[in-house]
């Protein structure tokens, strides 16, 4: 099993959530709203944003993750997939149910 974690800023988090699980790229998207800092282009940007916690397979990552580079409004959106070592037999297989073709 595979966790997406995404950043977005708060006006495109909602509809990228939406595509990912309506595309059938994720089984669920958590939104967190958070504050981040980070260096862009030789300065320090402080803004807000949302974290986006897309579960997903091994299978559906590589179009997750195409899909979000496509729609995110960043030049270079920040994707990053956690591989899960573990995780409740029931929930797992609801989660590839969910995102099955």
């Amino acid at each position: 099993m595979v966790t997406a974690y995404i950043t977005a800023p708060p006006d495109a988090a909602d509809d990228l959530a939406r595509t990912l699980v309506e595309e059938r790229l994720a089984a669920c998207v958590n939104r967190v709203p958070c504050a981040s800092v980070y260096r862009w282009e030789g300065e320090v940007h402080d803004d807000e944003e949302v974290i986006l916690l897309a579960k997903t397979t091994p299978e559906r990552y590589p179009a997750l993750e195409a899909r979000v580079v496509e729609r995110h409004p960043h030049e270079v959106p920040c994707v990053e997939r956690f591989d899960e070592a573990d995780v409740l037999e029931p929930f797992g297989a609801w989660r590839a149910g969910a995102v099955e073709e």
